[in-house]
């Protein structure tokens, strides 16, 4: 007897980036912060009351809404937190869109998107980054048929970002459309409409603590929009579980959030690396497109994506690789440290001298 349900059959589910323990990479893969969190974070911890563990936290996490809320100039009405963006941007599903209802997203994107419709039952529309690989923003100008609409910004996995003023062009077009902004890597660049959504009731904005915060492993990610949106999202968080984020990533988020400074200087050493290492393999005859996030993504113009990415993890250097028509070429590269991007370079130089 099978016991699943049809949409369990169903799934394709996400696949997650590797996490192997057989040996010791370098490991620019997942898009993790290279650095630490910031001290404040630690001292925290270590000064955490164990004790509070045995209670429920706060099922409203005030003081972490209220710190998000005062980061970004807005009232706490207006943010909703959760156990990771990736939570927060499939409770976006249930809450926004009905079975049948159709989501646009770009061809080359975040690939979870299409599995979150096809387990809820929205159709999805495809539409093509250019031969570029940029979002055209005129492209989204008042779509006909869709529901919504999700962009990443920068984009993943291409690292590309489409204007503030771009991405505003397409909310204002679709006003009866809910327009989802995934900021995840919004923090290397220049692009973000955080501050925007108090003046567009469609506009919800998706950002995460994974990535520039150094806070993967603490699992915390928030949605910013006007009182209306937000309301919905907590009626699907308080349908599914209560206590969504713990005592423990509450605290050390509000740390984090204190210490500006610090990461300022983190997101400045990163954006200067990827630069940096983006040069450096173009003079190896990579074609590297532009980015704005904390990875760059670079094809070689004789070697395949795939045999560049086995040979550097079988050196022990591991990049991510994806088999989709259009990116199959490709390796997307995290931003490491100074050490370990020269450990890249080193190997991506071998690679390239005997081929």
């Amino acid at each position: 007897m099978n016991y699943l349900s049809r949409r369990c059959k169903s799934i394709l589910p996400y696949t997650a980036g590797e996490q192997p323990q057989d040996k010791r990479y370098v490991k620019l893969n997942t898009n993790e912060c290279p650095y630490p969190p910031s001290p404040e974070v630690e001292k925290t911890i270590k000064e955490f009351d164990a004790g509070r563990l045995r209670l429920y936290p706060d099922p409203e996490n005030k003081k972490l809404v209220a710190a998000i809320a005062d980061r970004h100039g807005l009232s706490p009405e207006n943010v909703f937190v959760g156990n990771g963006s990736d939570e927060v941007l499939c409770m976006c599903f249930p809450a926004f869109f009905d079975e049948n209802d159709e989501i646009a997203y770009a061809d080359v994107t975040y690939s979870f998107y299409k599995v979150w419709a096809h387990m809820f039952d929205v159709k999805s529309r495809k539409i093509p980054l250019d031969d570029e690989f940029k979002l055209l923003h005129t492209d989204y100008l008042d779509l006909q048929g869709v529901k919504g609409i999700i962009i990443c910004n920068p984009n993943a996995p291409t690292g590309t970002p489409i204007g503030r003023l771009d991405l505003l062009k397409i909310v204002e077009s679709n006003p009866d459309k809910l327009v989802i902004v995934d900021e995840a890597y919004g923090e290397f660049a220049s692009c973000s409409v955080a501050n925007r959504v108090c003046d567009y009731p469609n506009l919800l904005v998706v950002k995460t603590f994974s990535k520039a915060y150094a806070l993967a492993g603490a699992r915390c990610g928030y949605a910013l929009g006007n009182k209306a949106l937000i309301d919905g999202l907590k009626l699907v968080k308080n349908s599914m579980n209560s206590y969504t984020v713990n005592a423990l990533t509450e605290a050390i988020v509000v740390a984090a959030l204190e210490d500006k400074k610090y990461y300022a200087g983190v997101i400045d050493k990163i954006n200067a690396e990827r630069e940096e290492t983006a040069d450096a393999l173009r003079e190896m005859d990579f074609e590297v497109l532009p980015s704005s996030s904390n990875f760059i993504f670079a094809k070689h113009k004789r070697l395949s994506g795939s045999e560049i990415y086995f040979q550097l993890k079988e050196n022990g250097v591991l990049v991510r690789h994806f088999k989709s028509d259009r990116i199959s070429d490709f390796v997307r590269i995290t931003i490491g440290t100074h050490e370990e991007m020269k450990v890249l370079l080193s190997e991506v130089k071998k690679i390239v001298r005997h081929k």
